[in-house]
């Protein structure tokens, strides 16, 4: 196991150096320690015997996003179970393994190796606790997703399959010989075959954000181009519904983040506010920065949003009005998708809405530092 590789390997580099648990190692010594970590492909942390950490590899850096090194094992870990197999191991146990689930920033969860570095010799400068954090996050959102995929799919599809089946039916009996109905019959089932694809291609996109949401996204992303780029997707879209869509994008404001999800979040609420709010007959996004955030607001002048209905607005498959929804081609996921990108760019988004006024939706993210 890695584990038993990297302390067998302290020890012997402790026994070449000539070190000793007790005693601060040379430079060397430790630098060599640290390239070991360093090559770990999970989390790893070198503590000694009070668990105050020595050494973070780069992946527990980013784990944690911050450098533990020189703090207590509790700065960065929250987990009693944890915690109390650290002294236990620094006392002389056997290795042990903890699960190990982070709450914040994003949910992940982890299966903690916590070893002795001892066997053969003397360790190096007081290093007496190997942990070793094994990423379990994905293996979990690979269960989850295709029990969520199950259970969504069966009880969105239902009703449009029912109707789809239903149809073929009367084709097949009473319209069998009916131009004029066959005709009408094919038209809806255009539109219900139509609404299961959207669906299942929501609930694919859905699927795939979970699986990376605890990735944190690298690549820099220009906002202000990022959203005239969603409004000239929806170019056709808001023509067709007569809406005017503006955007004041002066300031150029870039982030870290994935720019396809980040291009889907300002298209989602974009879409919703042509959809949904075309009574108003205009949108208008901002792109701005305020302090250490940037924040994207769309507005429309609609017909606004009930309060008691904002706070589910994120909920998959939550719709203010089901019948209008439907007619408008809404699966119920889009704003469910905008939370789920955001939480992995570590951002958030609010809804204001004033009856007869219209809504705005605001998106806050960190700016790159």
């Amino acid at each position: 196991m890695i584990w038993r590789w990297i302390a067998n390997s302290a020890d012997d580099i402790g026994n070449e150096q000539g070190t000793s648990l007790a005693t601060s190692a040379t430079p060397e010594a430790l630098t060599a320690l640290t390239a070991l970590t360093d090559a770990v492909p999970d989390p790893a942390l070198v503590l000694d015997s009070a668990a105050r950490v020595l050494i973070a590899n780069p992946k527990a850096r980013e784990a944690f996003e911050h450098d533990p090194t020189g703090e207590h094992l509790s700065a960065a870990i929250r987990a009693p179970a944890i915690l109390q197999a650290v002294q236990q191991v620094a006392a002389g146990a056997a290795p042990v393994e903890v699960d190990y689930e982070q709450r914040v920033p994003i949910e992940r969860l982890f299966e903690a190796t916590i070893a002795p570095i001892r066997s053969r010799g003397p360790a190096i400068g007081g290093a007496a606790v190997l942990v070793i954090l094994r990423d379990l996050t994905r293996q979990q959102q690979v269960e989850r997703m295709r029990a969520d995929f199950v259970a969504n799919a069966s009880h969105e599809l239902r009703t449009p399959l029912a109707s789809v089946i239903g149809f073929i039916e009367t084709l097949k009996g009473a319209a069998h010989d009916d131009a004029k109905a066959r005709e009408r019959f094919l038209d809806l089932m255009q539109v219900q075959a139509d609404r299961m694809r959207r669906l299942v291609d929501d609930l694919l996109s859905l699927s795939r954000i979970e699986m990376n949401a605890h990735r944190r996204p690298t690549e820099k992303v220009e906002l202000g181009a990022t959203a005239r780029q969603a409004c000239d997707l929806l170019a056709g879209l808001a023509e067709e519904a007569g809406v005017a869509v503006s955007i004041d994008a002066s300031e150029p404001v870039t982030i870290t983040g994935d720019r396809d999800e980040l291009l889907q979040v300002v298209a989602n609420l974009i879409e919703n506010a042509i959809k949904y709010a075309a009574s108003g007959k205009r949108v208008e996004v901002k792109v701005r920065r305020q302090g250490n955030d940037a924040l994207i607001a769309v507005t429309d002048h609609g017909p606004g949003i009930p309060p008691e209905h904002i706070p589910r607005l994120t909920e998959r498959f939550y719709r203010v009005s089901v019948k209008d929804s439907r007619a408008r081609g809404g699966t119920g996921l889009g704003l469910a998708i905008v939370k789920h990108i955001l939480n992995r760019h570590r951002g958030k988004l609010k809804i204001e809405s004033a009856a007869g006024k219209g809504s705005t939706f605001t998106v806050r993210l960190p700016v790159e530092k």
